[in-house]
């Protein structure tokens, strides 16, 4: 299965070959013959490497960032929003493990594995950088090339014994390595759209403790679990250089999942760009990866009352005439989350066009307002029916 897992990604153009150490004294992902051998994937059973090149999931080679051998690459049907961030997802598990299937929560991951997130944004003129949305990362060329994308960081989550343990890396400006930043980091960027307008951006890489605000999804346990991995993310399709496969299906097929059901009896959320499916179901799509993780019965904001996540169906947890409770100031003097037809009156709206750290939604991983995400939800709430007593 293992031997599936580097072909699959030897035909991304991600990586093949015989595997070796990278140069001695080339920390980070530093810069590397094209066709030089790779080391496999190391995995630390404890400590916080200092360069990320240690663990062997990602070099700089021939101008592009690539992936080892038996990293496979994955992608969402609707991808959390960061500050308009472009990411490259892989996952790495050791030889002989596999994930459990479930079909609401994330995989049962086994001892080892890697997942990996690279934030990354596409080239605009002189130091900006293009304020567009992520369509998935284009790897058919060997992996990123450096010249068209800025690198900004990659995040690895990591399951160790006692549980889910989160490292951020930032790269530097060369884009040749990245170093452990446990304090995090804040980044400068200029965003250019395609209609010219240029918004600047403070990009946050959250500190190792910032990253439970979004991970830790059962303030009971306090533990980290995955956000993007789950079956109703994964059920989609994608262009692998062997033909389109459904990604359930492939991991399965490589060893990666075990206990899964054909992908058209996993649940699928909607993408939220596409314009064919139903209004209902992008808008809450976006909801779910975005709000659910922490709107949810379990996790950090239960007790707004407001429930984001893909299970909950009341209309009233999903803000419909519900009244804040000790939102304060968030509230914008609007007396309802959601007012069915008025998404103007509608606290959920206002909080998502604010980028005031005291009131915007979501409270992490942004720094400007999300204008695509923020119409969905506006046409979502204006096409409800009824009024609010």
């Amino acid at each position: 299965m293992r031997y599936a897992v580097a072909l699959i990604v030897c035909l991304l153009g991600a990586g093949c070959g015989k595997q070796a150490a990278p140069p001695s004294g080339q920390g980070g992902a530093a810069t590397v013959a094209a066709d030089a051998p790779w080391q496999p994937v190391r995995f630390f059973a404890d400590g916080q490497p200092e360069d990320l090149a240690e663990w062997n999931v990602l070099r700089v080679a021939g101008g592009r960032l690539q992936l080892n051998a038996d990293v496979l690459p994955y992608d969402l049907n609707t991808p959390l929003f960061s500050d308009y961030a472009h990411k490259l997802r892989t996952v790495w598990m050791p030889k002989g493990e596999s994930a459990g299937y479930d079909p609401e929560q994330a995989f049962d991951f086994p001892v080892g594995t890697v997942l990996s997130k690279t934030f990354y944004y596409p080239r605009g003129q002189g130091d900006a950088v293009l304020r567009s949305t992520d369509e998935g990362a284009d790897l058919r060329g060997g992996g990123l090339e450096l010249s068209k994308v800025r690198l900004v960081e990659t995040r690895l989550l990591l399951r160790r014994k006692d549980g889910w343990v989160a490292l951020p890396y930032v790269w530097n400006s060369e884009q040749t390595r990245a170093k452990l930043m446990r304090g995090g980091e804040l980044i400068s960027l200029e965003l250019v759209g395609a209609d010219g307008k240029r918004e600047n951006a403070d990009y946050q890489v959250p500190d190792q403790n910032q990253c439970a605000g979004c991970h830790g999804t059962d303030m009971k346990t306090k533990a980290l679990h995955p956000l993007g991995p789950k079956a109703r993310h994964l059920n989609r399709d994608v262009a692998y250089a062997d033909g389109v496969a459904n990604q359930i299906a492939r991991w399965s097929q490589v060893g990666y999942l075990r206990g899964a059901p054909q992908p058209q009896a996993a649940p699928r959320d909607a993408n939220w760009r596409d314009a064919n499916a139903p209004l209902e179901a992008r808008a809450r799509a976006y909801l779910d990866i975005n709000c659910g993780h922490c709107h949810s019965p379990k996790g950090p904001g239960n007790t707004s009352g407001l429930w984001l996540d893909a299970a909950t169906q009341e209309p009233m947890r999903l803000g419909r005439c519900k009244l804040p409770i000790a939102a304060g100031k968030g509230t914008g003097d609007r007396r309802h989350d959601v007012v069915p037809g008025k998404p103007d009156e509608s606290i959920l709206t206002f909080r998502m066009l604010s980028d005031d750290p005291s009131v915007m939604m979501p409270e992490l991983g942004r720094s400007v307002v999300h204008e695509e995400g923020v119409q969905l939800i506006r046409d979502w709430i204006a096409a409800q029916q009824g009024a609010c007593g």
